[in-house]
């Protein structure tokens, strides 16, 4: 449970700049002094202050391209209270609108908080996702931190995206043409080689313009070996992204860059999932910036660190929940300090104040009545960026032959990242599809199969994407759902250790921020959700195929290398014993949807109705 909010009678809300003017009416009317560089007035390089636009995004995850479904759409809150869906995203517009944003803006700065590649739709995934790259460095990003998705392929991998060369195995793309590697820093500040003690690549880098300076550290969430494959990790450590962040502070600051902004691939939850949700209110709040109450609208593993990251840091721009959100939250001093994240995919970016005052080198916050960093939309309905659309175009030849293939047919949309229950209708269709590639004797003998919901990228959306037709399935958006390629395993588990991986769902690690196993059919139960960690998971209505589960009795289960490995928070799955390796996730459910679906007799939507929910 995250410690209560502060709240600061007599203030309205603390934000990063923006402008001194509220402070300085202020102090005029308590006949004090004025603020540091309230004196002048001026923000422009002859002044002694001057506004630094800080341009932010995450967990981009190489959607080039606009993403799908719900995917594809954010969540915005009209003035009435009524929600209304709105696309976004797509590398084309994420850059039209970043240009656009910086017109009149000399100072500016574009930084990211981790997760730019991995779990990538084909066109970047396909290519190691060195499209994403080449995007990145077209569009201006700066900086980056790296998340866990960043060590998918493992350290070797990351490196080679930082500095270029070909790919070790599939060699280079296009003829004449050896990927450059990123412009940009990757800055992993919290994770060290296990041999050398040494940050696998920068820890920090430091903006510079005109005078101007401003350090920026990059760390990942301490948990990432949780939530990757061993391999992906394999000879690092990752620390403590308060120790790291703090540790690192010091050092700009005996360095003399005194302004200092964290990129932290770690995240919240807010109270609403409307991209203008008033955060710092305790309740739904239609962009108002009355009642402020830092951070009293979000929850999750970033109020914490916030809390506890030094004064000495001036703005957090974090990631990873796939959230958005503009807060302010208490530094260890109890003045509060903006925390923001622009959701993902590339369907908003986060536009930031920092007023910077040249004598003491550090980030003025002042208390004002406007909000200092705002989460935009990343709209369809600007003009495209014709760069981008060329660097889709040409990745989209070299893609073509693979990912337009049919592999399927559906009925209408069925919902998988974008569901928002517990069970998916998508995570239904995966689960059997897993069940029917082991189920066989032969191939591991498997008696029901379960699936990590984090594993589920995307929707299957009916409308087409290209030129393939309404309602028909494509290899590329099969492989946007399913991008990893795990290996299947088939394990033995006893009854009680299955019930434990099941209890596990929404106790230990996963208590806060439950994970939801997609199941196959056949295997049932009831989730309490008015209950309390373990007891959630109701074990007399446990059932496969009608029966009880019996806590002595041995079943085989497939799942995918991760969850076999202990990833997600299940460490009960590590403990099965027979493992058989199937073919890849992705395999096993295109070979699912082929099988299963024709154009006349498309596949339609699962009930999604095996886990029985009580709220």
């Amino acid at each position: 449970m995250p410690a209560r909010p502060q709240r600061r009678r007599g203030v309205s809300r603390l934000t990063i700049g923006a402008t001194v003017l509220a402070a300085c009416v202020g102090a005029a009317v308590a006949g004090s002094a004025l603020p540091a560089g309230a004196e002048t007035g001026h923000h422009g390089h002859g002044g002694r202050t001057v506004d630094v636009q800080l341009l932010s995004f995450n967990d981009f995850h190489g959607n080039l391209e606009p993403p799908q479904g719900s995917s594809g759409t954010v969540e915005e809150l009209q003035p009435d209270g009524t929600k209304k869906a709105v696309p976004a995203g797509g590398v084309e517009y994420l850059a039209q609108s970043l240009r656009t944003a910086r017109k009149g803006h000399p100072y500016s700065v574009t930084a990211a908080a981790g997760d730019l590649v991995g779990a990538s739709p084909l066109l970047s995934g396909l290519f190691h996702d060195e499209p994403t790259v080449e995007a990145m460095n077209k569009l201006g990003l700066d900086v980056t931190s790296v998340g866990n998705h960043e060590f998918d392929e493992g350290r070797a991998e990351l490196t080679r995206l930082q500095k270029g060369g070909c790919h070790p195995k599939d060699g280079c793309y296009e003829d004449g043409k050896t990927f450059r590697g990123a412009d940009f820093p990757y800055l992993t500040a919290n994770v060290t080689d296990e041999k050398t003690g040494r940050p696998l690549l920068r820890p920090y880098t430091v903006w510079k313009h005109k005078g101007v300076k401003i350090g920026f550290i990059g760390v990942t969430l301490e948990g990432t070996p949780d939530i990757v494959t061993a391999d992906g990790v394999k000879g690092l450590k990752f620390h403590d992204e308060v120790e790291t962040i703090n540790k690192y502070a010091k050092v700009l600051d005996k360095q003399g860059v005194k302004a200092i902004v964290a990129l932290i691939h770690e995240g919240g939850l807010p109270a609403s999932t409307s991209y203008n949700y008033h955060c710092d209110s305790p309740g739904p709040g239609w962009g108002s910036p009355q009642a402020s109450s830092p951070g009293g609208g979000i929850s999750g593993p970033i109020t914490e660190i916030a809390k506890h990251v030094t004064p000495r840091v001036d703005a957090l721009v974090t990631g990873h929940t796939h959230q958005a959100y503009a807060c302010t939250i208490p530094d260890p001093s109890g003045r509060p300090r903006t925390v923001t994240s622009a959701a993902s995919y590339g369907k908003l970016y986060t536009d930031t104040t920092l007023t910077y005052d040249r004598r003491t080198r550090d980030i003025v916050r002042t208390s004002v009545t406007a909000p200092g960093a705002v989460n935009h939309v990343v709209d369809r309905t600007q003009p495209k960026a014709a760069d981008m659309t060329a660097l889709i175009s040409r990745w989209n030849k070299l893609a073509a032959p693979v990912a337009g293939r049919p592999v399927g047919h559906i009925a209408a949309d069925i919902a998988g990242r974008g569901a928002g229950a517990p069970e998916s209708p998508l995570g239904d269709v995966i689960a059997d599809a897993q069940l029917e590639a082991t189920k066989a004797s032969d191939k591991g003998g498997a008696q029901l199969a379960l699936m990590n919901p984090g594993g589920i990228r995307s929707d299957l959306a009916y409308p087409a994407s290209g030129s393939e037709g309404d309602g028909v399935v494509t290899y590329g958006e099969a492989f946007t759902v399913q991008p990893f390629t795990n290996m299947m395993n088939v394990v033995d588990l006893t009854g009680a250790q299955l019930l434990t991986a099941l209890q596990q769902q929404v106790s230990g690690p996963n208590e806060a921020s439950p994970k939801i196993l997609q199941v196959s059919g056949g295997l049932t139960y009831t989730l309490d959700l008015t209950r309390k960690g373990a007891d959630r998971v109701i074990k007399d209505t446990v059932k496969l195929n009608g029966a009880a589960l019996d806590p002595a009795k041995t079943y085989r289960v497939a799942m995918n290398e991760f969850l076999a490995g202990g990833g997600d928070g299940f460490p009960a799955f590590k403990d099965g014993k027979n493992k058989y390796v199937g073919p890849s996730d992705l395999d096993a459910f295109t070979g699912y949807l082929t099988a299963h679906s024709s154009k006349e007799q498309p596949l339609t939507p699962p009930k999604a109705d095996r886990i029985a929910v009580v709220k």
